[in-house]
């Protein structure tokens, strides 16, 4: 049998189990309170990520997330166990943490408001993100956990999707670099090619044994950007974790990993085209469909992994390494203030989630604008999705089969609001359809971005690039662009926007995103002003058609409308709460510097040789002995320096700091003299 606990036992194991409990009941909070805030956008970006090629990297951000967090484990508890740091006694300096906490909250919180209000709602909502989570921290913890934070907080901003612009500016240089390099390396193998351009992507022609001839266009999902984009978060994952390396190894891994990705895709290019030139055309197109971008970075990432552990090698071990001392755990509990905290903050997301508008407007949908047939989805000619305008007849036009399969869209429809005025312009109506945002690709982005980004003229000159608002109550913001079609000489005025619809096919009720976007064709660009007028009104009736069905209440409308004005004054008070901070740390020092004039030599010399050991990477008892042997002239025993290095301690002239050995913590001495 086990002889029972002693009262002291019993209590240690008392205090462990209220400090685990604690830091359980403010982790998971947090966690809770993040997924809570952020669950619509959440949802919507892994439901994009699991249909569109360019972002399935996001899938993999929440796994590097919470290994980051299991590396860290060691340093961020060791931050949760710490005395507050010794320092001035006044109000403000104690609390600064809580102070900066809320304002970080707060700023998170009016920015997200603020992007509800905008085109690109879903990107600024999850750009917000990390700051809330930094906030929840600074309010639970202190800084010292933020610090430790800081690297895996920055790697959700990853959970962003990546621009089109840039997305499409990257993928263009590198179709162009990957088409000449791939034609360069199948020449080097005898086999007959030339590159001609088709839609503004390079298109490699081989000749095969048979005299027939084969197309490979190098488009931007063949450029390898997809992989790319991916590739270069596991690359920065794998430098910060890389141990036993220094900031220029790091550096140089993360380097190579780039044009690592590109050779490879280079080589997945001219395999394909040698596959297809031996084989045919049809097992080139599975083996491209079975390496992917996922495969290609899957790969890229292998090679890293084993290069990195091939070329970076453990330091040789120190005749008489260090001794560092191991953080003293103090066991904390929850308190009375964690509970207000924790009260206060969930009674405000839950008031803020009541009035939580969707990311993007939340409609009914029309009557089943797809019917099931043998064939497949055919849009209802019978019934249209859109509303009768006066003076305008409303025709069905066409669908675009071959731009939903480039696109990867569901459906792609044209209608036609005819006026029976025949001097008035005729409103054309293209409705898109998907399963995610993706597919559905901006108007600019794809006449003027894409052409500038592969070093072209655009063919269309842009006269105006707005955002809108095509309705008040919920508020849909549309964009209105208007171009010039140099080769066609006609001008063409675009409204569009983005909402998400109910439909039912087949008595099944489904919710896909839609595009909607209405076109002109003025004969003057004096008249792009009258379609702009002309365009509004025919928008509103079709967002009231489509039936909203969640508006927005007054407090989320004023958070929204005046979201600049109210972040830029959160951050003008963070910003003053920091110089406040920087001008007493200032005034700090100099008090500690003539505090420091008036103290016997031997207390001078103590801070004098925690300062040279500090220099010397060697910031330990032993080391500071050492120094102070230097000084001195006499024989320092480390164990005799305990009472005056807390002395000094206590005076301010020096600090234990934590720090961080491969993920593992430990105290070093530090001066605060200047």
């Amino acid at each position: 049998m086990q002889p029972k606990p002693t009262s002291l036992q019993r209590f240690q194991i008392i205090l462990a189990n209220q400090h685990r409990i604690a830091i359980v009941i403010k982790i998971a909070f947090i966690a809770a309170i993040s997924v809570a805030f952020y669950f619509q956008d959440l949802t919507l970006v892994f439901r994009n990520a699991l249909s569109d090629e360019a972002t399935y990297h996001i899938i993999a951000i929440p796994f590097l997330f919470v290994y980051l967090l299991y590396r860290k484990r060691k340093m961020v508890n060791t931050t949760l166990t710490q005395p507050p740091s010794q320092g001035s006694s006044n109000f403000f300096t104690k609390n600064f943490d809580l102070l900066a906490g809320v304002l970080l909250c707060t700023t998170a919180i009016l920015t997200y408001w603020y992007g509800s209000y905008t085109f690109t709602p879903i990107e600024i909502h999850i750009l917000t993100l990390p700051l809330l989570i930094a906030g929840l921290v600074l309010l639970f913890f202190s800084h010292q956990t933020l610090k430790q934070l800081a690297f895996p907080l920055l790697f959700l901003f990853f959970l962003t999707p990546p621009p089109t612009e840039i997305l499409y500016g990257a993928g263009s240089v590198l179709s162009d670099l990957s088409a000449h390099a791939s034609n360069a390396l199948i020449s080097l193998f005898g086999i007959s090619s030339a590159i001609t351009s088709q839609y503004n992507s390079p298109i490699i022609t081989i000749t095969r044994p048979d005299q027939t001839l084969m197309n490979f266009s190098v488009d931007v999902a063949c450029s390898g950007v997809y992989s790319l984009i991916g590739f270069v978060i596991f690359a920065f994952f794998i430098a910060y974790i890389t141990r036993h390396a220094k900031l220029w190894h790091k550096i140089v891994i993360f380097a190579l990993g780039i044009p690592l990705i590109i050779t490879l895709n280079i080589l997945r290019i001219t395999a394909i085209i040698g596959i297809g030139y031996l084989n045919g055309e049809q097992l080139a197109l599975q083996v491209f469909h079975a390496v992917g971008a996922t495969v290609l970075m899957f790969i890229g990432t292998l090679i890293l992994l084993i290069a990195t552990d091939r070329l970076i090698k453990p330091p040789k071990p120190i005749l008489s390494p260090p001794i560092y001392e191991k953080p003293t755990p103090l066991k904390s509990k929850l308190t009375k203030v964690d509970l207000t905290k924790i009260v206060a903050i969930a009674i405000t997301i839950i008031l803020l989630l009541t009035i939580q508008a969707p990311v993007f407007a939340l409609t009914q949908g029309p009557a089943q604008i797809l019917t099931q047939t043998p064939t497949g989805l055919q849009p209802n000619t019978q019934t249209l999705p859109l509303p009768i305008l006066p003076n305008y007849n409303l025709s069905y036009m066409y669908r675009d089969t071959n731009f939903e399969k480039v696109s990867g869209q569901d459906a792609s429809l044209a209608y036609a609001y005819i006026p029976t005025n025949r001097s008035q312009p005729t409103v054309w109506v293209a409705v898109e359809i998907a399963q995610s945002t993706g597919p559905l690709h901006r108007w600019e982005t794809c006449l003027v971005n894409y052409p500038l980004s592969q070093g072209l003229q655009p063919r269309v000159t842009q006269l105006d690039l707005r955002d809108i608002q095509t309705q008040q109550n919920p508020p849909i913001i549309g964009r209105y662009f208007a171009f010039q079609d140099q080769t066609q000489n006609t001008n063409q005025t675009v409204l569009y926007w983005y909402t998400t619809a109910t439909f039912q096919v087949d008595n099944q009720t489904e919710q896909k995103h839609v595009k909607i976007s209405l076109v002109t064709y003025p004969t003057d660009i004096n008249q792009i002003s009258e379609h702009e007028a002309l365009l509004l009104p025919i928008a509103e009736s079709i967002n009231t058609m489509w039936q909203p069905i969640k508006t927005w209440t007054t407090m989320a409308l004023a958070l929204s409308q005046n979201g600049t004005a109210l972040v830029s004054a959160v951050i003008a008070i963070l910003a003053v709460v920091v110089i406040i901070r920087f001008y007493m740390y200032r005034q700090d020092r100099a008090a500690l510097r003539i505090f420091y004039g008036k103290l016997s030599k031997q207390k001078q010399q103590i801070a004098e040789a925690v300062k040279n050991a500090k220099k010397q990477g060697n910031s330990t008892k032993q080391g500071i002995a050492d120094e102070l042997t230097k000084l001195t002239g006499v024989k320092v025993n480390p164990e005799a320096l305990q009472n005056d290095l807390q002395e000094a301690q206590n005076a301010g002239l020096i600090q234990r700091t934590l720090i961080n050995r491969n993920d593992d913590p430990a105290i070093e001495y530090r001066s605060n003299l200047p």
